[in-house]
């Protein structure tokens, strides 16, 4: 406004100031958007395009915010000790009240925002819970107004409803995930008055949601470049919404209704909604359809798996290739990740400042065997898969090697900065080496360090100088064909089912995941009951989708978050028993010695913390808004 302000209406005024004396006062006592008629914002398209656009802005930041963020929520990660600002400490500590006010938190307020935001934009993103509901009213604000739009094609007027009811409903999910069943506002409400309107179960909730996402899917396009509109700026449409996202999240949206934590929080039923899956799978269904007819996303080539989450000096480069079907929120992007979170997954003894994370052990064991079998126990040799903990690196799934840094790789780019100190230079992930005691509190305390988010090698001291790009997808391909496969085999039965009009059975669809990555199909073992089918299939979204931001929704939806090993958290301890240079030469094929894992930490969950509690201004508001269970 001020810009208007100074760009527009202060030359008028000036101009206006060579009349009468009187026409300028009556100028003047004018509100400076009276000359703005009621219908101006939403008469063609250019305009109510304009007013949607915000709505993109309102997308979540999962990724950074503030300086730092922390997402993966799950067993998957150990941050250092104490480090009360990150929102993951007290999910650990299930002090899950503090969503609404710690400073490293993408589901909150996030602190106080006037402290060191600069020009930072993208630290005013981390706030999952208000700009979703701004982003509610403004959908039913754009909604409320349709008929205003007149001077416009019907493609137009299509483009823009679709639009508002995809973000409607989107929003909606947003919060469903976490909160459960909530108020279905679709209409614009008085901001001075107090609206009671009850909290629905959560099915009831996707269902209004459901509604939204079909109108939406049935208003869009497949591609925006193939529209009239979108020839004006081909080759720039690529997340503006479409067709498939809003199948996407449609199916995604009945998949959570029919999950077990959500169909027991709407029925008492702690199993799966046969219905609600049936749904999703069909959903699923016509979206992979039409994704593989029309190609307009595809599974990336495993070569290039790293370009889907990550570009390393690229130029700030938008990872995703043709798999990613929506990102998260682009807010300053090329340079957010690079600046500060990047420094958290190596230690100090690389990487200065950070606030340190590495993988958890626990959950690094989930990754198999390169035969595609799972480890039953890592202390102990299994014949069947062929591993043997006196060799734990040996014969792993690919994607062990791409996400995870181990003992003996090299991890410094760059010979003039590491002083000639080997164990700075390779990893010195065993007990005693240099990453495991060094730095005090900010040492690897899991043993083994993240190499998905970052690369492997950084320059020593200022890995952040070089271009990290990380931007996370909302939802990516791979995905889909999991949560299909998920969908169909609790919907239809089995995992050979196959829902109506695709031609992939869920076990087909796990085992395109898998096949990617040069990992072999599920094992017989594992095919003949949807129970045994999805062990293997809760492991696939585990390797496939690690350290995205799944892994905690995925727990609470599966009712497994409270249950041991779950609620472990892991580090290996071991002892080298090859020289350290046949080690640096090949670190997969190491020997060790004393190979076992230690429990760091055990959280202390219960029922209540399947659920985020409301902030107490709002339940307290009136009675009909009910808070969750226990809090």
């Amino acid at each position: 406004m001020k810009n208007i302000l100074t760009k527009i209406l202060l030359p008028v005024i000036i101009v206006l100031g060579s009349g009468s004396l009187s026409s300028c006062k009556k100028y003047l006592e004018r509100s400076p958007l009276a000359d703005i008629e009621e219908t101006d914002p939403y008469k063609n398209f250019r305009n109510f395009q304009g007013f949607t656009e915000e709505l993109y802005n309102c997308l979540p930041l999962l990724s950074v915010n503030q300086s730092h963020n922390s997402f993966n929520l799950g067993e998957d990660e150990f941050w250092e000790l104490g480090e009360t600002r990150l929102i993951s400490y007290h999910i650990d500590q299930g002090n899950y009240l503090a969503w609404t006010g710690t400073l490293y938190n993408f589901l909150g307020p996030g602190g106080n925002p006037t402290v060191g935001i600069g020009t930072d934009t993208h630290r005013n993103k981390g706030n999952l819970w208000g700009l979703s509901w701004y982003a509610i009213r403004k959908a039913n604000v754009g909604l409320a107004n349709l008929d205003k739009l007149t001077e416009a094609t019907q493609e137009e007027k299509d483009l823009i409803a679709g639009q508002l009811y995809f973000f409607r409903g989107f929003y909606h999910f947003c919060l469903m995930q976490y909160w459960g069943g909530l108020p279905y506002v679709d209409q614009v409400f008085p901001t001075d008055e107090v609206i009671k309107i009850s909290r629905l179960s959560y099915q009831a909730t996707a269902d209004r949601a459901a509604a939204d996402l079909k109108k939406a899917a049935d208003l869009l396009p497949v591609h925006w470049d193939l529209t009239t509109v979108g020839q004006q700026t081909s080759g720039n449409n690529n997340q503006r919404i479409n067709k498939i996202m809003a199948l996407g999240f449609l199916a995604k949206n009945y998949l959570f209704a029919g999950s077990p934590l959500m169909n027991r929080e709407s029925t008492g039923s702690s199993t799966y909604n046969a219905d609600y899956c049936k749904k999703a799978a069909d959903v699923f269904a016509q979206m992979l359809q039409l994704i593989e007819s029309t190609q307009r996303y595809e599974l990336a080539p495993y070569s290039q798996i790293r370009d889907v989450i990550y570009t390393f000096n690229q130029n700030g480069k938008t990872p995703g290739l043709k798999e990613a079907i929506m990102l998260e929120n682009l807010t300053e992007a090329a340079g957010r990740w690079r600046w500060n979170q990047v420094t958290d997954y190596r230690p100090i003894t690389i990487l200065p400042n950070g606030i340190k994370v590495y993988p958890t052990a626990n959950y690094v064991d989930y990754y198999g065997m390169a035969n595609g079998l799972p480890i039953p126990d890592p202390e102990k040799a299994d014949p069947e898969s062929g591993y043997d903990p006196a060799y734990p690196w040996r014969n792993r799934d690919p994607r062990f090697y791409n996400d995870i840094m181990i003992d003996g790789e090299k991890c410094v780019s760059g010979a003039q900065s590491v002083n000639n100190n080997e164990f700075r230079q390779y990893a010195s992930l065993f007990s005693g080496g240099l990453f495991r005691t060094a730095d005090g509190n900010k040492k690897v305390w899991t043993g083994y360090m993240n190499s998905k988010l970052t690369a492997k090698l950084l320059n020593d001291f200022d890995g952040y100088r070089e271009n990290n790009t990380l931007i996370l997808s909302l939802m990516r391909l791979a995905d889909v064909y999991l949560m299909y496969a998920e969908a169909t085999a609790n919907g239809y039965g089995t995992p050979q089912s196959i829902a109506p009009g695709y031609t992939l059975t869920a076990l087909a669809a796990v085992n395109k995941i898998r096949n990617r990555a040069g990992v072999p199909n599920i094992a017989a073992k594992y095919q003949g009951s949807t129970t045994e089918f999805m062990s293997e299939l809760r492991r696939e979204r585990a390797v496939e989708l690690a350290f995205e931001g799944h892994r905690f929704n995925d727990l609470r939806r599966w009712l497994l978050l409270t249950q041991r090993p779950y609620t472990y958290k892991k580090s290996i301890e071991f002892d080298r028993a090859t020289p350290n240079a046949q080690i640096y030469a090949d670190p997969r094929n190491a020997r060790v010695n004393n190979y076992r894992e230690v429990v760091l930490f055990e959280r202390q969950l219960g029922e209540r913390h399947y659920w985020l509690p409301f902030r107490l201004e709002d339940v307290n508001m009136y009675k009909e808004f009910k808070q969750n269970p226990g809090w």
